[in-house]
């Protein structure tokens, strides 16, 4: 669940005002500055800015959530290799087109990824370093980073045995440090230092009396930004669920198939890992999981029982 974190990292650099979320892409990395977009290489309208990667509408996509011309292209450019690190990996990003034009759609992918390079570019830190530094140092989340160090291996949640498959998934190896430290995915934390996050934001940017933006940054980032925009038929965070700058939004009451309150945010992680904030209930729930054939379920299932317990 690290976009969460890279999102209020670049939320935390627009507070400073070094750099504003209408900001074009190019201005940070100027190899995207002449994108084309689809199979027919037809020109970018405009560039994807900095919201349209905080909400996953800049026209960027995982390789491998798609069979379309430019998915393929993705994988043909080995976009995403853990061996490369971010700069090799926008390199390899701006060699590909995008899928839609900027701004006209929702498709979940390496978005997040092109926000931590970002970090890095506006900082002159690691996205790594930059996490310790200015949020997992400050927060007190002593257990969070992209690896785990040899010291602490013996408190890595190990995945069972898949009843579906019958056996056991592969999972990143977070016992050595890896060149990719990617802003989409791959950190790695515990309950405990997960909660101290997420009480950041139900806390209107702080929490223990540590501020890393303020109370009106962090509303906007629990808010809708998709407004008129397409969906797309695999919307990601599903019926009832706008997105805002960095998590999932409930827009209402209704429509998601599983309880929850109107503002409600929530994010996952591709080894089951799942967190939702309620404000109207103030209550953070967090499951950490590595079973990733049956996040699905048990998602659903951890939510029914949060809410089925509350009372009065």
């Amino acid at each position: 669940m690290t976009k969460p974190v890279t999102s209020l990292a670049i939320l935390m650099l627009a507070e400073e005002g070094r750099l504003l979320l209408s900001d074009p892409l190019s201005r940070f990395i100027p190899a995207f500055a002449d994108l084309r977009v689809g199979a027919d290489a037809a020109p970018m309208r405009r560039e994807p800015t900095v919201q349209d990667l905080l909400r996953h509408t800049s026209g960027f996509v995982y390789g491998h959530y798609g069979e379309t011309p430019v998915h393929h292209a993705y994988r043909a450019a080995a976009v995403g290799l853990r061996g490369d690190d971010n700069a090799a990996m926008m390199e390899k990003l701006a060699s590909v087109p995008l899928a839609f034009q900027p701004g006209e759609s929702f498709e979940y992918g390496v978005s997040t990824d092109v926000l931590g390079r970002i970090v890095e570019v506006v900082s002159g830190q690691t996205l790594d370093r930059f996490f310790a530094d200015r949020i997992f140092g400050p927060l007190g989340m002593v257990d969070s980073g992209f690896d785990v160090p040899a010291a602490k291996h013996d408190r890595i949640a190990q995945p069972g045995i898949d009843p579906g498959t019958g056996e056991v998934p592969v999972l990143n190896d977070v016992t050595r440090p890896v060149a990719y430290k990617s802003g989409g995915g791959g950190g790695v934390s515990t309950a405990a230092d997960y909660l101290r996050l997420a009480r950041l934001f139900l806390g209107g940017g702080a929490v223990d009396g540590v501020r890393l933006v303020s109370r009106k940054t962090s509303t906007l980032m629990m808010a809708d930004h998709m407004g008129a925009i397409g969906l797309g038929a695999n919307y990601l965070p599903g019926p009832g669920y706008g997105f805002g700058l960095g998590f999932a939004v409930r827009l209402g009451q209704g429509v998601a198939p599983f309880p929850g309150s109107a503002g409600d945010c929530y994010w996952s992680g591709v080894g089951g890992t799942y967190f939702w904030i309620d404000p109207a209930e103030r209550l953070i729930a967090i499951l950490m999981m590595q079973a990733p054939n049956q996040r699905q379920y048990y998602r659903q299932l951890f939510r029914n029982l949060v809410y089925q317990a509350l009372t009065g």
